[in-house]
């Protein structure tokens, strides 16, 4: 458990390669301790391998990623048999994982297949425990749409990002600070969908929403949210230019190239711990 949360904490400092030392370690040991006691220990080895595939994937060994969450997977689904509550939220992150893994691949109808049975996981947790899930729903509606997106399937991403907004908006009801960065991805989002569909106006609406939140959250942490400002200031300029305001989609990509040339430190990672 130590080594496993070593490794977290050296991923936030951005050193993924002693990251990836300190869990292997962590794997060895949770390999020999299941082998005698599986009931005990295999929550912890699956948890593992889970970080260990998002590492792999930071360092882009996306093959390697996907065979640590493959494995994952059949541990939380043994585990998930036995005791549903308890396991059934490890095996839907591991599912979004895979999912994950499989669209760096290429593999999109397979990643769509994993994200679907993930958001089937969350929507029943969602449905008891909705503080503790719907956060997690959120975040898999939010990864459908890209992978429908990337499918060609624009109508269903559509609407697949209006139920991930629909949750995020009353998240950052409550909790703005944590939650206004997942909505304003998803306004960013939204805004590519509705343009694909020919939908100019509303995607422009999209994106002036998604710039204001990423306004004021750089205004807090510049270095963190600069970068996801330019990308949709770059967003609008190009649905500007679309509209025929050419003066004003200039403005918005001067600003994007400004916010692009300054610096960024700061690193983010979605790990696993107990």
């Amino acid at each position: 458990m130590s080594l496993n949360n070593l490794s977290i904490h050296l991923s936030h400092l951005g050193h993924q390669e002693e990251a990836l030392l300190a869990i292997e370690e962590a794997i060895d040991l949770c390999r020999q301790l299941a082998a005698d006691r599986p009931a005990a220990f295999n929550p912890g080895l699956a948890d593992s391998l889970t970080n260990l595939s998002t590492y792999l994937s930071h360092l882009g060994h996306p093959e390697e990623a996907l065979l640590a969450i493959e494995e994952a997977i059949e541990v939380h689904r043994q585990l998930a048999e036995d005791r549903p509550a308890a396991f059934n939220p490890d095996l839907a992150t591991s599912l979004n994982n895979l999912s994950l893994c499989l669209s760096n691949l290429g593999h999109q109808e397979e990643a769509l297949l994993a994200i679907e049975k993930a958001i089937e996981l969350h929507r029943q947790l969602a449905a008891d425990l909705p503080a503790a899930f719907n956060p997690v729903l959120a975040n898999s509606l939010n990864n459908l749409s890209i992978f429908l997106s990337k499918l060609g399937r624009q109508e269903e991403a559509l609407l697949s990002i209006e139920k991930a907004i629909e949750l995020y908006r009353q998240l950052a009801g409550d909790q703005p600070a944590a939650f206004n960065p997942n909505l304003a991805m998803s306004l960013n989002n939204l805004s590519h969908y509705l343009s694909n569909l020919g939908h100019q106006e509303d995607a422009l609406l999209a994106i002036e929403k998604a710039i204001e939140l990423y306004r004021q959250l750089a205004a807090d942490r510049p270095a963190a949210f600069n970068p996801n400002l330019a990308l949709s200031l770059n967003n609008l300029s190009n649905y500007l230019s679309n509209l025929g305001h050419q003066e004003e989609a200039s403005l918005a990509a001067k600003e994007a190239i400004v916010l692009c040339q300054e610096p960024t430190t700061d690193h983010s990672v979605v790990l696993s711990s107990k």
